[in-house]
């Protein structure tokens, strides 16, 4: 049970860990001056290190309480050796409050730049937020679940994208992956989506929505910059899908795993890419699983993550948030909990056209997929 004074908190971690660091310290010089003997003082001056280890963690108010009693214990030291202050003496004092004044002055600025990160952090985690808005749990005729996985444990900062639309040509789904990381990147990846849910409901076609993203990314970029994307669509039951530069979308169909590659290759947006659609029939039950290349590029001993190989076994049973989650799992614990790169994961089940529950296929069927 933890007791503290009226009106004081409780100290943090950061705190507590500072100032522990700093009495370890101060105990085991005291112990070395001591075994020594009380004739002369010889260690007196390692005292000044006290208010720099607590510096390192705490806060200039607890450096200041660490400086201040290894100042008091260097004075009861000095005291003693000699039954007399000398010269040797003031100076090993005079070095521990100036230590001490330093050491305060360095955890002020510390602390403000922490306060400084922690802030932008937080800022770009809302700017993230903003640009992906939750998708799901039903667009259309497609059960729909969305996932974001970060590499960097601070924030979820990156440029790897998502979005999925009910509009009057079907539903629309874009999945996309920006050249490089942070600020820059989650920037360039809200104007792709500002745009695209903008012309995913003018344009009849996904060729021309691809120009318009291609000239949106095109204005916002240098010349080595880009936007590879996938853009589906399903309408009445039929699937199509556009590439630019993105790795292939899995259908999941009856205990099969179908890279659906596209008729032929094409750049990223901000290259001008010509598309050519690839066309499937959907069949109720159905599933399409579609990601950046940060999951293909898991990898642990030099040995990629085998997608393909897991993915009706993680992604066909359940809903499809569950089924994210699995394959979430099964990715961190493949590489040990260090991803290289953001991944983003969209997961979409077709129900049917009557929009019904699918029909629940047992894993040893096998089917093929539409031409």
């Amino acid at each position: 049970m933890h007791t503290f004074l009226p009106g004081r908190r409780p100290l943090s971690p950061g705190n507590r860990a500072g100032l522990g660091a700093a009495l370890v310290l101060l105990a085991v010089v005291s112990a070395v001056e001591l075994a020594d003997g009380p004739e002369e003082v010889h260690f007196v001056g390692l005292l000044a290190a006290v208010p720099f280890v607590a510096a390192l963690f705490a806060v200039w108010q607890v450096v200041l309480g660490a400086g201040l009693l290894a100042t008091v214990v260097g004075a009861v030291f000095v005291g003693v050796g000699g039954g007399q202050v000398g010269m040797a003496g003031l100076v090993n004092l005079m070095g521990i409050m100036l230590a001490t004044g330093v050491a305060a002055a360095g955890a002020t600025i510390r602390q403000r730049q922490s306060e400084q990160i922690t802030e932008l952090l937080r800022l770009a985690a809302v700017a993230q937020q903003a640009v992906l808005r939750p998708i799901g749990p039903q667009v259309g005729a497609l059960a729909v679940a969305g996932r974001y996985i970060s590499a960097t444990a601070a924030a979820d900062i990156g440029g790897d994208l998502y979005e999925a639309l009910n509009t009057p040509y079907g539903v629309r789904i874009i999945i996309g992956d920006v050249r490089g990381k942070g600020l820059d990147a989650v920037r360039l990846a809200s104007i792709v989506l500002g745009s695209y849910r903008h012309v995913a409901y003018e344009r009849a076609d996904l060729k021309l929505i691809v120009e318009d993203l291609d000239r949106a990314v095109a204005r916002s970029v240098g010349d080595e910059d880009f936007v590879t994307a996938a853009l589906v669509e399903e309408r009445g039951g039929t699937l199509t899908i556009v590439n630019c530069g993105h790795p292939a979308p899995l259908l999941l169909r009856r205990g099969q795993v179908i890279p659906l590659e596209p008729p032929a290759p094409a750049p990223p947006l901000g290259f001008m890419p010509e598309v050519k659609p690839r066309v499937e029939r959907l069949e109720p039950g159905d599933r399409l699983l579609l990601f950046t290349d940060g999951l293909g590029e898991a990898r642990r001993e030099g040995e990629f993550f085998p997608t393909a190989d897991r993915a009706w076994r993680l992604l066909g049973h359940g809903t499809v948030g569950d089924g994210l989650a699995s394959l979430e799992t099964a990715l961190v614990d493949w590489v040990y909990g260090r991803l290289e790169d953001d991944i983003a994961l969209v997961l979409l089940e077709y129900a049917g056209p009557d929009g019904g529950a699918a029909v629940s296929v047992p894993s040893w069927e096998v089917g093929a997929a539409g031409s």
